[in-house]
């Protein structure tokens, strides 16, 4: 996701800040920038206008004669990309006592039916009782499809034969049978076309104009770029949207939908899609966009996803084992459980700062991937006996050789993991023990040894790198002036 637009931007912005700030280098550097967001699909007159409000502030005596000029202009082009995509709110009113209607419309194959879906998974962890509506009669299977989503969610879908009835008696009746069903939000998953028509608008419009709905959100294909952003406008103009869901933001996007569609249309990205499972509908923030685009990752989205993913009393009796030394090979495969119940190793690594370059480094390599590499050591630990997996220190060359030959790995490759799995526990423990700043400074060095993308994968063997050692040695080293430390202390109270 945004990989170019990010990969251009920061390349631009860096070639500014490179050497001595002038007025001239500026205005020449930020026609890179604006070739990098053209590149990215961005609206023209949005990017053009985007420049020059940046060296409009740029160029001031403030930004040039300040002591560190560089990060005044990178501080100035984030927030103008927040600006340019938000405010966002997020809340969808939803009245005590009321049916709330949420009409999503788009284009066919934007993703709408499944987003209906998304949404109604959402609003029932907040507290609503959704009801799903097929109200697209056009679409063969579209009825269907919306029946087995509303039974993956767990909501109940009201259809009609596409035969005898029609998409306004469909919205209509939905509402009475809402109420009687005890629904409070009623979803409507209207008829999409493969471009926008006159029938298309007419339908919607007398929708609209019935239902009277209290939320009309447009559905978009991210990786459309322009083509969203201009359907979107013909949408707003016809019925007046209260907010836009980008779908797919997880694919191969240019990014310039993300950025386009509040500046050309006034309606706000209110929610973002982030891949096919039913619970991957996130809001949609402006300021942690704004932190993937440029490169500096996204801690808040990577703790959030923690938070819904990860088992909390399991973490805390990890966290607990390492403190006394007692992590093993067991605890160490449900800790890569975990991790994988947040998503691919490379989507997460692109929401820690700094390590989102690296996940292209990997893409560019063959052979680097983490997520077959978890699945190998998996493979290697399930090979273990219980007795190898508690007290790895047992394990010999003849089992070594026992378990490669379970697992379909190499030896060696057995040896490296229990090696690896030695330092890492040890460093572990070590945190354990560490305030929060040391420990994400820690774990910062950690992923650069386990992910150096200079070193070769685990499946071909991956020597340690040397920042990897560094880490080890600064370690080391605190550990041994802990150890005088008390040394001394016992001799003063001598």
């Amino acid at each position: 996701m945004l990989e170019s637009i990010t990969e251009n931007l920061t390349n631009a912005i860096g070639n500014i800040t490179r050497g001595k700030l002038s007025e001239g280098n500026i205005r020449e550097g930020m026609g890179e920038v604006r070739k990098a967001l053209l590149e990215a699909d961005v609206n023209y007159d949005v990017a053009k206008a985007f420049c020059d409000r940046v060296t409009e502030q740029a160029v001031g005596d403030k930004v040039l004669k300040s002591l560190k000029p560089g990060e005044q202009i990178v501080g100035i082009v984030y927030n103008e990309l927040v600006n340019l995509m938000g405010p966002v709110d997020h809340s969808i009113a939803i009245r005590r006592g009321e049916t709330s209607i949420i009409m999503m419309c788009g284009l066919q194959g934007a993703g709408k039916t499944t987003t209906c879906g998304k949404l109604a998974k959402m609003l029932m962890a907040e507290g609503a009782k959704p009801m799903l509506v097929a109200a697209d009669l056009q679409r063969p299977a579209a009825i269907e499809q919306l029946k087995v989503i509303g039974e993956q969610v767990g909501v109940p879908v009201y259809w009609e034969e596409a035969s005898s009835s029609t998409p306004v008696k469909v919205c209509q009746n939905a509402k009475k049978a809402a109420k009687q069903q005890d629904c409070n939000v009623i979803i409507l998953d209207t008829a999409g076309r493969l471009h926008i028509d006159d029938s298309l608008m007419k339908e919607l419009i007398q929708i609209d104009n019935k239902l009277m709905p209290n939320q009309v959100l447009l559905v978009c294909d991210a990786m459309t770029g322009q083509d969203a952003v201009n359907s979107a406008k013909a949408f707003n103009d016809a019925l007046e949207l209260d907010g836009v869901i980008l779908t797919k933001l997880d694919g191969d996007t240019r990014g310039g939908a993300a950025l386009s569609v509040k500046a050309v249309t006034g309606v706000p990205i209110k929610f973002a899609g982030m891949g096919e499972k039913l619970d991957l509908l996130e809001p949609f923030h402006p300021d942690r966009m704004a932190q993937r685009i440029l490169g500096q990752g996204d801690i808040a989205t990577l703790l959030e996803t923690a938070q819904r993913h990860m088992d909390a009393d399991e973490l805390e009796a990890q966290q607990k084992k390492m403190l006394e030394g007692k992590f093993d090979l067991n605890d160490f495969m449900k800790a890569m459980g975990q991790i994988q119940k947040m998503g691919s190793m490379k989507s997460i690594m692109k929401l820690i700062p700094g390590m989102g370059q690296l996940s292209q480094a990997m893409d560019a390599m063959e052979g680097m991937d983490p997520d077959k590499d978890i699945k190998r050591v998996k493979a290697m630990i399930s090979s273990m006996t219980e007795d190898e997996r508690r007290n790895p220190e047992k394990i010999d060359r003849s089992r070594r050789n026992r378990i490669a030959t379970g697992s379909g790995a190499d030896p060696a490759e057995i040896n490296d993991l229990l090696k690896q799995f030695k330092d890492m526990s040890g460093m572990m423990q070590q945190m354990a023990g560490m305030g929060m700043g040391d420990r994400m400074k820690a774990m910062r060095e950690i992923q650069n040894e386990a992910m150096n993308p200079n070193s070769r994968s685990m499946s071909q063997g991956k020597q340690r790198s040397k920042r990897g050692e560094t880490t080890k040695d600064a370690l080391r080293e605190k550990k041994k002036k802990e150890r005088q430390r008390q040394k001394k202390n016992r001799k003063r109270r001598k």
